[in-house]
């Protein structure tokens, strides 16, 4: 047997390679696969629904998360080794509609236990003006969620909302451990509703009640703190505004005392700052958590959080 594996081609050996390395890679390593652990096995798409993964599971999961840090989630592909990943594990946890490379993985993989983050709390259509106050437009499980904003995961009280589902599912694969979970996923609901208050106490004094971004990631944050959020490009991070969309800001921004144009971290601020120079504006970043790296003003979601906090009450004049 070893001899003949000598006599088989370079190419023959890194197709072998290929097709191999997800199932290999499943059962070796701490950083591999995720399927034949000791424990409970987990898939989720990004960094928000990791995060939730990793806080209610505790010791007893091993998450792998589909996209990697500094990686624009919207523009996952998924590669053969993350289907085997898939595939190996004992539920996938994702967000339909956000990925569609990760919803047609997930539909053709016998995975048992499927969580859509989506559909354990309400979703909205929001276009590049989102604002007002809080509002639940709870959606069917066939509705069509084309359209429909993902960014469930800014507004602590619609995440918590997922948690607490997020929980529910991991206790019912997993009854071993379904106190665990149920306590984990309590103390996350309680963090997060002591982040909802620090929102809703420090934007309160709001001098102004508008503020500007590159992209519409905030309009639920926006509606759950009576803010407006005026987006230069629409859901889509990538998109580019038109010469009406840029004049129509710049006039909104010095009707409505707008200081600061933000913009995030994964995608380029070049359109923020061209704006702001143009309208006597400041540059600052708000951060859609849709991913954690070197950049990001935190380690995990709440610190991040706390950071778009302070840089929205700095940016709209609050106590």
């Amino acid at each position: 047997m070893n001899v003949r594996r000598q006599h088989i081609s370079g190419a023959a050996m890194a197709a072998v390679a290929a097709l191999g390395l997800g199932t290999l890679s499943a059962c070796s390593g701490a950083n591999a696969a995720t399927g034949n652990t000791d424990k409970f096995d987990v898939v989720a798409s990004f960094y928000p629904l990791e995060f939730l993964a990793e806080q209610i599971g505790g010791s007893h999961v091993h998450v792998t998360n589909l996209t990697q840090p500094g990686q624009e989630p919207h523009d996952l592909e998924i590669s053969a080794r993350q289907t085997a990943q898939l595939q190996e594990s004992d539920a996938v946890l994702y967000l339909k509609n956000l990925q569609p490379a990760v919803d047609d993985a997930v539909a053709q993989s016998e995975v048992k236990t499927k969580i859509d983050a989506a559909s354990l709390t309400s979703l909205e259509k929001h276009g590049n003006e989102v604002g007002g106050h809080a509002a639940s437009h709870d959606s069917s499980k066939n509705e069509e969620l084309a359209g429909l904003d993902p960014h469930i995961w800014l507004d602590p009280v619609r995440y918590a909302q997922v948690a607490k589902g997020v929980g529910a599912a991991f206790a019912k694969a997993d009854p071993d451990h379904a106190a665990d979970y149920k306590k984990n996923t309590a103390a996350l609901v309680k963090k997060l509703d002591a982040l909802n208050t620090r929102f809703k106490d420090g934007l309160s004094g709001s001098k102004s009640k508008v503020f500007v971004t590159t992209h519409a990631a905030f309009g639920y944050l926006a509606e759950r703190y009576g803010l407006t959020e005026e987006a230069i490009n629409g859901l889509d991070p990538e998109s580019e505004p038109s010469a009406a969309r840029v004049k129509d800001l710049e006039k909104m921004a010095k009707a409505d005392g707008v200081t600061t144009v933000f913009y995030e971290t994964l995608v380029s601020d070049k359109t923020a700052k061209t704006i702001a120079a143009d309208a006597g504006l400041k540059t600052d970043v708000l951060d859609p958590i849709e991913g954690i790296t070197s950049k990001s003003r935190g380690k995990d979601y709440f610190s991040v959080q706390e950071a778009n906090l302070k840089a929205l009450q700095t940016a709209l004049g609050s106590k």
